[in-house]
């Protein structure tokens, strides 16, 4: 099976780690899951090889909706970025155009958690 290479980004160490760890632990044999708790860090790192990338929207330093800028100026598919926030999903679909990810997830909503563990089964499986 062919390895998948995620990349978080995140501000928040604990939601690094808890997907990370989730991550790994539901596809030991694929995942090859990179956590960056500072955007300058993940910078470098990104181009067209990342299978799915999870950007929080608010991060000291840079803006999330920069960060996707950035990210798709490098090569990176719109379809494998998920954009996570603790913003309701109605203010995060005002700032994030239909087709500039492939989703905004309000990441303290069960039912937004639900969709967002879909989205990485597909990507996973793919």
């Amino acid at each position: 099976m062919n390895s998948k290479r995620v990349v978080i980004v995140d501000d928040s160490t604990a939601y690094c780690d808890l997907w990370q760890k989730f991550i790994v632990d539901r596809y030991p044999e694929t995942a090859k899951v990179e956590a960056y708790a500072h955007p300058y860090e993940a910078l470098p790192k990104i181009d067209a090889s990342i299978d799915l990338l999870i950007v929080d929207l608010e991060m000291p330093g840079m803006d999330g909706k920069k960060f996707v800028d950035y990210a798709t100026q490098k090569g990176l598919s719109p379809r494998r970025i998920v954009v996570t926030s603790s913003h309701s999903a109605d203010e995060l679909h005002q700032r994030f155009r239909i087709g500039e990810t492939i989703a905004v997830i309000n990441k303290t909503e069960a039912k937004q958690m639900e969709a967002f563990l879909m989205i990485i089964d597909s990507v996973m499986r793919r």
